[in-house]
């Protein structure tokens, strides 16, 4: 049993949790911004765009990475707080960019839905690009369905995808150049179960969040769930952080439409202790 204690809540809907510099960062996705929550609770608000934001992540000078989503844009904050385009991903992203994630050496890949989903699009697979350093944005796999949550395996060599229209998780190895290869299965959920964020222990199983069946479960390569964690709402995303790193936090939301997002904010950010810690 997992005990649940509730981190923030009240957000319009809250996404894109990132452990980094000793705090939590996530994207109120409909309020437009990025908080920052301490450990002993105080939240601040880091930055806000002009639109929808999702995916989080770091250059490695420092510089915060923001994904806006209705511009397919990358932001970049600057030291100064100023928000500045860092990657332009219209050449690439074919609908509303989503999730995030930065290697290393600052190479971030970004997903994007593909096909509207309020009202419903015919669907049809997208592509995840690949943003250099310096912004330079090519197509890093091509044929994904609903490209959404991602990491990348401690060692840097390996690229994990959920793809929710696809209801697996899906393995490239990232190349030099940043071009993903040797595309593989790397775990096939049960029909039905669309992934949404998803994150790594120090084992390497994957914590997943299936938003419709308001769950989090954690699964190891091949398929098999070895824990898993229900929530009210819909499970959007997570994270593994805190002091000792052996902190589960959740980003859950009561609605998903945006519109009842705006008008009934039920977004929060809840956290449990795991017994595998994140990597280090």
């Amino acid at each position: 049993m997992h005990t649940l204690r509730t981190i923030v809540e009240g957000l319009v809907f809250a996404e894109g949790p990132r452990w980094h510099d000793g705090a939590l960062y996530f994207s109120d996705m409909h309020g437009k911004c990025v908080h920052r929550v301490e450990p002993d609770g105080a939240l601040t608000t880091v930055a806000t765009i002009d639109h929808a934001t999702s995916g989080l992540g770091w250059l490695p000078d420092g510089r915060l990475l923001v994904v806006a989503m209705e511009a397919r844009k990358v932001m970049r904050q600057e030291p100064d707080g100023r928000m500045v385009e860092h990657a332009d991903l219209s050449g690439v992203a074919t609908f509303h960019c989503n999730d995030m994630i930065v290697a290393a050496d600052g190479t971030a890949f970004v997903g994007n839905f593909g096909f509207p989903l309020f009202p419903l699009g015919e669907p049809c697979t997208a592509a995840v690009a690949c943003v250099r350093a310096d912004g330079t944005v090519s197509v890093g796999a091509d044929g994904l369905w609903f490209p959404n949550g991602l990491a990348i395996t401690p060692d840097g060599q390996t690229l994990i995808i959920a793809e929710s229209a696809g209801f697996c998780l899906t393995a490239f190895t990232i190349g030099a150049d940043g071009k993903l290869t040797d595309r593989r299965l790397w775990a096939a959920l049960e029909p039905g179960a669309s992934p949404d964020g998803i994150c790594l222990d120090a084992q390497g199983a994957a914590w997943v969040a299936i938003p419709h069946q308001s769950k989090f479960v954690r699964v190891l390569e091949g398929a098999a769930i070895t824990d898993s964690i229900s929530v009210e709402g819909y499970a959007l995303a997570c994270m593994i952080g805190g002091k000792t790193g052996h902190t589960l936090f959740m980003a859950v939301s009561g609605e998903i439409e945006p519109e009842l997002c705006l008008t009934k904010p039920s977004g929060a950010i809840l956290a449990t202790e795991i017994p595998i810690p994140a990597f280090r």
